[in-house]
């Protein structure tokens, strides 16, 4: 994973867990820009200064909003880049036009109609572009999985058609593999759901820590994961089976603030996927081995060729 992705990750990921606060900043960081504008009629219409903060040729960096898009700038570029830019850009141009009007006006010249017209279109368009980017703020969050900070299933399909692709350009191999926490359900029976949540938390922390950084994991439902793994081998798949199995069962997690701790473990079913395979194909197969591994005593990997 390259420091662009990894850095895309981090970005989604904060904005999965902050959506609620981050769409009242927005609303908050408009609303701010609305009273700028409110402030700007009164120096229009009853002749008053209307403050250094708008005559000044940095305005759009000075006002809140222009402070608050830079802020998360990072965001806004993930999001969709062109856009990104075109907000700072038709906000700039509202300084700007803003400027002219109430020099004029304090000068006691009347304003150009040139200057009100780009006003008013730059204003239209970055509100178009701020309800753009709500929408998007939105429909990304969904994405991820609030407890676990995993990518939910709904991107699965693209990737599992971008590594088959790969792997066929690369002449590796790429294994689908379910992942699923064994006795979990007497775990939330004795311990409690909110229990039950914090091993989820714990074990997609630890998956991802043992996990390559090009191999990507899914929070697939429930207690299972999905992990798309690239290797070179038949051979290597199986190793990398047995260090997830190892690592799992080697890293504990307390319960609460007692001295109790519980040790996990996994079954894995892995499907090696080919060419001619779909995503439901690989997943059903995948699905096979993982019950295989279930009825053969749990912590343990099941792997089937295709």
């Amino acid at each position: 994973m390259t420091a662009t992705q990894q850095t895309e990750n981090r970005v989604i990921s904060d904005l999965t867990i902050n959506t609620r606060s981050f769409i009242a900043e927005l609303d908050a960081a408009v609303e701010a820009h609305l009273e700028w504008t409110r402030r700007i009629l009164r120096c229009v219409v009853l002749q008053s200064p209307p403050g250094e903060d708008v005559l000044d040729l940095d305005a759009h960096n000075l006002c809140h909003f222009g402070g608050w898009l830079r802020a998360h700038r990072e965001l806004f570029e993930l999001l969709d880049a062109p856009s990104a830019g075109r907000v700072g850009t038709v906000h700039q141009a509202m300084h700007d036009a803003i400027r002219s009007i109430c020099s004029d006006v304090i000068g006691g010249r009347t304003g150009e109609k040139t200057d009100l017209e780009a006003f008013e279109a730059s204003q239209s368009e970055l509100i178009g572009l701020l309800a753009r980017f709500k929408t998007l703020i939105l429909s990304t969050a969904v994405r991820l999985d609030p407890l676990t900070r995993l990518p939910l299933r709904y991107g699965i399909e693209s990737d599992f058609v971008l590594y088959q692709k790969e792997v066929r350009r690369n002449r590796t191999l790429l294994y689908l593999v379910m992942i699923d926490v064994d006795n979990f359900k007497p775990i939330n029976d004795t311990y409690g759901h909110p229990a039950g949540d914090r091993v989820l938390r714990h074990l997609a922390d630890t998956l991802k820590r043992s996990l390559r950084d090009d191999e990507p994991l899914y929070r697939y439902g429930g207690d299972e994961f999905l992990w798309l793994l690239k290797c070179k081998s038949a051979t290597e798949a199986r190793q990398s089976a047995r260090r997830v199995l190892a690592i799992v069962s080697t890293t504990p997690m307390p319960i609460d603030d007692s001295d109790e701790i519980l040790r996990l473990t996994v079954t894995l079913g892995l499907a090696q996927v080919s060419q001619r395979d779909d995503l439901e194909s690989a997943i059903k197969r995948a699905d096979q081995a993982l019950y295989e591994g279930k009825n053969d005593g749990r912590n343990r990997y099941v792997i089937v060729e295709h």
